[in-house]
């Protein structure tokens, strides 16, 4: 089996860029966006995940297969996320009226 030789200066961007990525949530964590809050810290996230998905984890230069898992994986995860949040912003559209 062949594997692919990534530079080393590859592996440093890749490193400064999630540090700079870290620099930039913590930044965010302290700014009032309201609503987007949530938004921006998940893309964050998922930017720097990716990043060490296909690099770190060598995803990049792998078999498609793997990408299939990945893949899978991610579309759990969306499902799992679209489903605790479609019931978490629909709590208040219930009001009781009076008690039992």
């Amino acid at each position: 089996m062949s594997q692919h030789i990534v530079p080393i200066r590859t592996y440093l961007f890749i490193f400064f860029s999630l540090l700079i990525l870290t620099a930039i949530t913590i930044w965010v964590a302290f700014q009032d966006l309201g609503i987007f809050n949530d938004v921006v810290a998940l893309g964050i996230a998922t930017t720097k995940a990716c990043l060490v998905i296909f690099f770190f984890m060598h995803l990049k230069y792998s078999h498609k297969l793997n990408w299939a898992y990945v893949f899978s994986a991610f579309l759990f995860l969306t499902i799992l996320l679209v489903i605790t949040l479609s019931d978490y912003w629909t709590r208040g559209w219930y009001v009781a009226t009076e008690a039992w």
